[in-house]
């Protein structure tokens, strides 16, 4: 589960923001297997998708974290979730995109390291209201 704002998101939702307020960002991995899972590393990259095939990820100008864009997690246990919490600061308007991985942190492997990518969180960042 993704909220942004405390809005539950999904493909299908743009959640609006406003430019220099920090906006509460939340993910949610439940383990629905019946074994333990982990460790994994979360990681949180926003980008901005030009429609034209192009994803610019240099936005250290337009976007800040509060706190880190990574969360790493031990494990999960059988039905149970871990929750990361964090928050984004919105430096410049437009529209924005959040692309949010789960990757194995396990260096003992000699397989690589597989990834699960959930999809883009759509998000606007407009002008306060005065």
């Amino acid at each position: 589960d993704i909220l942004v704002d405390g809005q539950l998101c999904d493909c299908d939702v743009v959640v609006n923001c406003q430019v220099g307020d920090p906006v509460p960002l939340q993910v949610k991995l439940t383990n629905w297997s019946k074994h333990s899972v982990g460790p994994f590393a979360l990681t949180v990259m926003p980008y901005q998708d030009y429609q034209n095939g192009v994803h610019n990820y240099d936005l250290q100008d337009a976007i800040t974290f509060v706190g880190s864009n990574t969360f790493y997690i031990d494990s999960v246990k059988p039905t149970k979730d871990t929750v990361y919490f964090g928050a984004l600061l919105f430096l410049y308007t437009g529209d924005f995109y959040l692309n949010i991985k789960f990757h194995e942190d396990n260096c003992s492997r000699e397989l690589p390291l597989s990834w699960l990518c959930l999809p883009s969180v759509h998000i606007r960042a407009t002008e306060p209201v005065v």
